[in-house]
């Protein structure tokens, strides 16, 4: 509180500032965006299976034309949290989504100036903050991709940095506020997106280093203290990353994305310029920015002048290009050996990365920058910055739908399908006639319960015949026949006639039949480790706060 009332007046005008080019949101409808209509289905889908009590939404049961699908499972969780307590409030899906990403917005901005700005000063604060919120590709992500788990992912990565920061600082204070913003923003970073997260977590791992050299009077406890906040924050969002990424083996993601990367790379012209554009993902502006670029030559000619600084220089410098060299096809033999970077699936996606270390670099340079050339080197960089952007503040179009659009049946899940169950296809393509029927038909079937994980049936049959459940199966469904479970031997969802759908054969008689969605074993241990994990960092950090003062 006292860090927010001494920097009140620079945070009001950078929210303000923030306000400026999101004004084109208010425009009534849903931005037309490469994933933004996708998104809303999606986020309406966990909203309904929150809303029926399941704290931790995994299967979405109106997608792919209603037959279902397991995508939030795999689907980073946060930006759904928070766009469900907004529907909570009463806004539609539609406004729930555009206020998700107004929010990480402006947050992102607020995030990096407050980072920033204790490590180096206001000055040097706001003119990291503007280069990462007013960044060509920030409004790629807002406008024209409609990237929701991306656009919130950029809140955190300072986030984190700041609570290093406080912990490599402490003197007087207890590190538990620090503890605190590293666990939980390490948690959220990795909630919010997953690819993303392990590309700015390298950053934030040097960071800490550089922390534990330049700042730390305890190197070796700082170092300790740190890690244990970073891995608390892997543990509390184990609920979410666990299964998806071990349980990924049941999808056709290895499939859909093997060798995407091959067309997708960026030519290095494009990072010094490359006309805004509202196309897919090769003709997107790949900018890097005026003010960013701007940036750049300015940490280029500090070289010469701070010999004091050159290393911390000449490491963002490197870092930068490095990143930039693995956007391009001159990287092309590091994706095809390390395949676990295929599963980024677009190598633009480092622009992230890009945004985040020129913001830095650029805040850098106006910290060591003497007097009051600094506070301009500032507000240039800040100008060019925000005007070069203005042509990008606004969406291409506008589309208005009615809310029942999103919370009922919706044709689709993504636009590759790389979340679809391995035995299924890529997409259904059309809607089921029923929710069930038998094979060959003549059984009676009276539907019962149906909700996002429920289905009950009481079916009549009068000669043998196979049951379908037009609900794709994936582990965790369980099939209930007049009370006990039915073997796994007996439910069928690989037979290539009926698409991975659940079935089973039945003899004449009647049965109640129910199909449920649960939790695997694996997501039960990771709910349990999540869970634990964070019972025992609240302990944790009671007690660091009970020993420091006793300490005092």
């Amino acid at each position: 509180m006292k860090l927010l009332r001494s920097h009140g007046i620079i945070v009001i005008g950078l929210c303000i500032l923030a306000l400026v080019p999101l004004w084109n949101l208010l425009h009534p409808g849903l931005p037309v965006t490469h994933d933004g209509q996708d998104h809303v289905a999606r986020i309406a889908n966990f909203y309904a299976s929150l809303s029926e009590g399941n704290i931790v939404p995994r299967w979405a049961s109106n997608l792919n034309w209603g037959y279902g699908h397991p995508i939030l499972m795999f689907l980073y969780p946060w930006p759904s949290y928070v766009a469900s307590v907004f529907h909570a409030m009463g806004f539609t899906f539609v406004d729930s989504t555009k206020l998700v990403f107004a929010a990480a917005f402006a947050a992102s901005l607020l995030a990096m100036y407050m980072w920033l700005s204790v490590a180096w000063g206001k000055a040097a604060g706001v003119a990291g903050a503007v280069l990462y919120a007013f960044a060509p590709y920030r409004f790629v992500d807002l406008y024209v991709r409609g990237a929701i788990g991306e656009h919130m992912a950029f809140v955190f990565p300072p986030v984190v940095c700041l609570g290093l920061l406080l912990l490599a600082r402490e003197k007087n204070r207890s590190p538990a506020l620090a503890l605190i913003i590293v666990s939980f923003g390490t948690a959220l970073l990795i909630l919010s997106h997953n690819a993303l997260s392990l590309m700015f977590l390298p950053l934030i791992g040097l960071y800490g280093l550089y922390l534990a050299v330049q700042e730390s009077r305890r190197p070796l406890l700082f170092i300790a203290m740190g890690t244990g906040g970073i891995l608390a924050g892997f543990l509390l969002s184990a609920f979410y990353w666990i299964p998806g990424f071990f349980e990924g083996k049941y999808t056709l993601r290895d499939i859909v994305t093997a060798g995407a990367i091959t067309d997708r790379f960026v030519p290095w012209p494009a990072f010094l310029y490359s006309p805004w554009s509202y196309g897919g993902g090769n003709d997107l502006s790949k900018w890097l920015g005026a003010g960013q670029l701007l940036a750049v030559i300015m940490a280029f000619l500090a070289l010469e002048k701070n010999t004091k600084h050159q290393r911390f220089l000449v490491a963002g410098i490197l870092l930068l290009f490095f990143s930039l060299f693995a956007m391009t096809s001159n990287a092309a033999p590091i994706w095809n050996t390390v395949t676990l970077l295929q599963k980024f699936q677009f190598p633009w996606r480092l622009m992230s990365v890009t945004v985040f270390l020129i913001s830095v670099l650029g805040a850098f340079v106006v910290y060591i920058t003497p007097g009051k050339t600094g506070i301009r080197t500032a507000l240039i960089l800040c100008a060019v910055s925000v005007l070069a952007t203005i042509p990008m503040w606004r969406a291409r179009e506008y589309k208005s739908y009615p809310e029942g659009y999103f919370s009922g049946i919706y044709n689709g899940t993504t636009d590759t399908g790389e979340s679809s169950p391995v035995w299924s296809v890529r997409f259904m393509e059309k809607r089921p006639e029923s929710v069930a029927y038998t094979m060959p038909p003549g059984g009676v079937i009276a539907e019962g319960v149906r909700t996002t994980t429920l289905r009950t049936y009481h079916v009549s049959v009068t000669e043998p015949v196979r049951f379908v459940e037009n609900t794709l199966y994936f582990p965790g469904w369980t099939v209930f026949v007049n009370g006990s479970p039915l073997e796994n031997t007996r439910l069928i969802f690989q037979d290539p006639a009926f698409r991975g759908l659940m079935t089973f054969d039945l003899s004449p008689g009647n049965y109640d039949i129910r199909f449920e969605f649960g939790e695997t074993r694996l997501r039960r241990i990771s709910d349990y480790v999540s869970l634990v994990s964070l019972a025992v960092f609240i302990v944790t950090i009671g007690t660091i706060q009970v020993l420091w003062r006793k300490k005092e």
